[in-house]
């Protein structure tokens, strides 16, 4: 990769801890209405159903903000790009739509998920 790349990669993946940071907090500062309180069973599950899915949400960003991270590291120890299992290159077609892979496509299908 190019140092021109590199540098737009890093910005991309700082630009992208920074919304997922701003994310987690904007959930954090709207988390902690108490359920049963509210005046009708169905308004109580629907607060119910709207948490669940705010802490499934949060949970998303958490590990999509890990894995930047982690890329980020990678990115400065001069590791960025090649799969922690084979130790050959990921295509960078698959950098470029999943700039966190750390697997190229066959370890990736190995492993599943």
């Amino acid at each position: 990769m190019t140092v021109t790349g590199s540098e737009t990669l890093r910005s991309y993946l700082e630009s992208e801890r920074a919304r997922l940071e701003a994310v987690l907090a904007q959930v954090d500062v709207e988390g902690g209405e108490n359920l049963g309180y509210g005046n009708h069973m169905a308004d109580d599950a629907s607060d119910a159903f709207e948490q669940a899915k705010e802490l499934a949400l949060h949970r998303h960003a958490e590990q999509l903000l890990k894995k930047v991270n982690d890329a980020l590291e990678r990115l400065a120890q001069g590791t960025y790009g090649i799969c922690e299992l084979c130790g050959e290159a990921i295509d960078p077609a698959r950098l470029r739509a999943l700039p966190y892979a750390t697997l190229c496509i066959r370890c990736q299908q190995r492993v599943g998920s």
